[in-house]
């Protein structure tokens, strides 16, 4: 019985963890190795409750609601705001076809929403999820997360400037 539980998990984190990993990058605005600690934190929290996770009739979901509060639980923290500034970070590598100068400067104007608002923007827009199912994985009312849209996307306007304001037209 633990041979095919661990197996389903197993299939289940392997098919989910890219996603949630891109998920994780935006969540954290293109911190990679604090996205891999909190993908890995999902995962282990999926683990512990597995039983009763494989039977929830969203397990992915479940999994994303999972990552977006292990960030804004990670986002209270006092020491989640430090910084290493002797090490500069790797650079990443463009993938074929990729606007890298577009997808850096969203990723830099998602850097200075508020964490709520940019988990907001990611969930709301990135995963294509409704307000209500944004409302549940972040444990707040619809009305919360309709006033954080509006303000993040305004927001994102200001520090997008006019070329780019376009793509925070939601």
């Amino acid at each position: 019985m633990r041979k095919v539980r661990a197996d389903g998990y197993a299939e289940f984190a392997a098919a989910r963890a890219g996603h949630l990993y891109r998920s994780a990058c935006l969540l954290t605005a293109g911190d990679t190795y604090l996205a891999e600690d909190l993908v890995q934190e999902t995962f282990g929290r999926l683990y512990v409750n597995w039983g009763r996770v494989s039977r929830a009739s969203n397990p992915a979901g479940y999994a994303q609601t999972v990552l977006t509060r292990t960030f804004l639980t990670h986002q209270r923290r006092r020491s989640s705001t430090e910084r290493a500034t002797a090490v500069l970070p790797d650079v990443p590598v463009p993938s074929a076809g990729a606007d890298v100068t577009m997808r850096l400067t969203l990723v830099e104007a998602l850097a200075q929403l508020a964490p709520k608002d940019r988990a907001v923007v990611v969930l709301r827009y990135w995963e294509d999820r409704s307000i209500e199912e944004t409302a549940g994985a972040m444990n707040v009312s619809s009305a919360a997360v309709r006033t954080r849209c509006v303000r993040a996307l305004a927001r994102l306007r200001t520090l997008l400037g006019e070329e780019l304001g376009e793509y925070a037209t939601r």
